[in-house]
C-alpha cells in the first residue's frame, strides 16, 4: 500500500522559510518521480516542484524558481522543499504525489498517488 505523508507545514511570516518533508512507503523511492503541487482557497491546483524519477532531475514553477528547493533522500525514502522568502501568495495547502510513469506530467491529473496534504500559511 502506497502512503505518502507530509510534514512540516505550519505558520511563518512572509520572508521566512520552511521546510516540508514527504515520507514514502510502499513504493521503490527512485523509481518514481515525486512532485510537490499546492492548493490555496478559490485556486486549482497547481505544480510546484519536483524530481523526475531515476535521477531525471529537477523541476520548478516559474513563481517559486530562485526561493523553493525540492531534494530528495533516497535512505529515508522521503522528499523535502525548502522554501525560502516565503510570499502571502505561498499560503496553501502544500501535496506530496507521485507517479512511475515514463510520459510524467506535471499536473494534478497526471500524478497517481497523492498525500493529504500540510497547510502552510504566511503571515505579515
Amino acid at each position: 500500500q502506497v502512503q505518502l505523508a507530509e510534514s512540516g507545514g505550519g505558520l511563518v511570516q512572509a520572508g521566512g522559510s520552511r521546510r516540508l518533508s514527504c515520507a514514502a512507503s510502499g513504493i521503490t523511492f527512485n523509481s518514481y518521480s515525486m512532485g510537490w503541487f499546492r492548493q490555496a482557497p478559490g485556486k486549482e491546483r497547481e505544480f510546484v516542484a519536483g524530481i523526475r524519477r531515476n535521477g531525471g532531475g529537477t523541476d520548478y514553477a516559474d513563481s517559486v524558481k530562485g526561493r523553493f528547493i525540492i531534494s530528495g533522500d533516497t535512505a529515508k525514502n522521503t522528499v523535502y522543499l525548502q522554501m525560502n522568502s516565503l510570499k502571502f501568495e505561498d499560503a496553501a495547502v502544500y501535496y506530496c504525489a507521485a507517479d512511475n510513469s515514463m510520459f510524467l506530467r506535471w499536473s494534478p491529473d497526471g500524478m497517481e498517488y497523492w498525500g493529504e496534504g500540510t497547510l502552510v500559511t504566511v503571515s505579515s
